[in-house]
């Protein structure tokens, strides 16, 4: 029997799938943010932590786990030197291959053939297969790129919030909300600004939508803002080449209302999730994918 394992390393969470080679989920597991910023000592760590909790859950001994060919897709591995430091981790599987969390989720999408993936979720990323070569568009990191993203909406949010407090601006449902988790106190929410992270900021997505759908001026400027960005997002897909296009992320569901007809006519839908692209990666036959509806990640 032969076996499988896919990682997807994001910004807000890591999750592994562990497969035979019948496409047969034997285990899975679960552990928090595992991009390459949190360090490569603690994403060793995460990375192992998740592999063996879908290892353990399938009952695997030490020798079928050396047999284990795993696929990682990990966000931030194109940053210089990061995938030598991967490579030089000590794992017990028999290969590995590591690649973006952004390559797992096309390759999941389109189940191995090419097509491209617009990624909205803490961050934004397209990844864009055209024929045999592959690219990304964005994703050059918070704050400086991740247009349309949970994590772009809640600076968004941040910003009119505290103009909101300080007068220059008007007191929204919204900005009330955002400002609550500080006691309305400027210096506080400056001070947690000071550690912020994507993911700190990403947790007021929801809210920004939520308010947004119950026609809070300042979060429907916000969410339309994102929207515009996401359109021109796949505009530039299918002018750069790619036949299909699929959204992918814990916000695309959510965002996919708000973008004009036309745009959403030129989409698809995803055969299957970024832990699917990673058992392909793996070596996973893509005849052997489980027929699932695709996870939100």
């Amino acid at each position: 029997m032969a076996y499988f394992l896919g990682i997807d390393a994001g910004g807000s969470h890591c999750r592994s799938r562990l497969a035979d080679e019948r496409g047969i989920i034997l285990g899975t597991g679960e552990s928090g943010p595992a991009n390459t910023r949190i360090g490569i000592e603690r994403l060793h760590a995460v990375l192992r932590d998740v592999a063996g909790q879908a290892i353990a859950a399938a009952g695997l001994g030490e020798a079928e786990v050396s047999t284990i060919r795993a696929g990682m897709g990990i966000a931030g591995i194109s940053r210089p030197g990061m995938r030598e430091q991967l490579a030089a981790l000590p794992f017990p599987f028999a290969a590995i291959e590591f690649v973006t969390d952004a390559a797992i989720a096309n390759l999941g999408a389109h189940a191995g053939v090419e097509g491209a993936t617009l990624i909205i979720g803490t961050g934004s990323v397209a990844e864009v297969r055209v024929g045999t070569t592959s690219f990304t568009i964005g994703g050059y990191g918070f704050p400086i790129s991740d247009e349309g993203s949970g994590a772009a909406l809640g600076l968004s949010a941040m910003r009119p919030a505290l103009r909101a407090l300080d007068g220059r601006s008007e007191v929204t449902p919204l900005s009330h909300a955002v400002t609550a988790g500080f006691g309305h106190d400027t210096a506080r929410a400056v001070a947690w600004m000071d550690a912020a992270t994507p993911k700190d900021y990403a947790a007021f997505a929801p809210l920004v939508m939520d308010y947004a759908e119950n026609n809070d001026a300042i979060a429907r400027s916000i969410v339309e803002d994102a929207a515009q960005h996401i359109e021109r997002f796949i505009e530039t897909i299918f002018a750069r080449g790619a036949v299909r296009c699929a959204l992918a992320g814990g916000l695309a569901m959510r965002i996919r209302p708000w973008l004009r007809a036309r745009t959403v006519a030129r989409l698809v839908d995803a055969v299957s999730d970024p832990l699917d692209g990673a058992l392909l990666l793996a070596g996973l036959p893509a005849t052997a994918l489980p027929t699932r509806k695709p996870d939100a990640d």
